[in-house]
């Protein structure tokens, strides 16, 4: 099977998790073996657990982070944007879908869709000064895409241009990843997009000593 999929029905919504099982053997070397395993043991097992509960959710933080945001413009995964929005408009109802299956199916770096992650308290020394909670943080990943030996991390904002905490977002998404496979976060890249507009930069572990003076800005 090329591509491999799930529904998870965790808060919030139902999410359909999907994998392409050749891009996944061939992108994951290099050092990703973690990767893939993870990838494949969240699809069979299923973490459902950590996603219902009350938890913080990583969509939801309204706290800025000092990212040294890069704006690239004509960057090729918002070419691969409008085209899965013009492509798929029959074929899927939400934009989400149209772009993410696009390039799951036709982008050769686009490996899987809509990944779950989670990163529990005792992971992050700051966790209860920066979420006042124990639960769970949680999210799940637009679009999961390998470059060379970087791992990347992109998020799916209709109107990229527009977001305050997209950057946080993605931000978390990629710490969560590392911790859960154990690739170091020099080894990620972050970024979210629309047709028109693409966002990047690089995740630093040292962002996490400014939320608490950025969270309430």
């Amino acid at each position: 099977m090329v591509i491999s999929h799930i529904t998870l029905e965790h808060k919030g919504g139902f999410y359909l998790y999907r994998l392409h099982n050749p891009k996944i053997s061939s992108l994951c070397q290099n050092g990703l073996g973690a990767l893939k395993k993870f990838l494949y043991d969240s699809f069979e097992k299923r973490p459902d657990e950590y996603f219902n509960n009350g938890g913080p959710r990583s969509s939801s933080l309204k706290f800025g982070l000092p990212t040294d945001l890069l704006e690239i413009r004509n960057h090729e995964v918002a070419s691969l944007a409008k085209n899965g929005l013009r492509e798929n408009c029959e074929r899927f109802k939400t934009n989400h879908s149209k772009v993410q299956l696009f390039m799951l199916e036709n982008d050769a770096n686009t490996l899987a869709v809509e990944v779950p992650i989670w990163l529990e308290p005792d992971e992050l020394e700051q966790y209860k000064e920066i979420f006042d909670c124990e639960d769970p943080l949680t999210g799940h990943i637009d679009v999961l895409r390998v470059e060379g030996d970087n791992i990347w991390v992109w998020d799916y904002k209709p109107s990229a241009c527009k977001e305050k905490y997209a950057a946080t977002q993605t931000y978390f998404y990629a710490l969560m990843l590392s911790r859960r496979t154990g690739i170091p976060l020099s080894k990620f890249r972050c970024g979210y997009f629309d047709d028109k507009n693409t966002y990047v930069f690089r995740p630093h572990e040292s962002f996490l000593s400014t939320v608490d003076l950025l969270k309430f800005i």
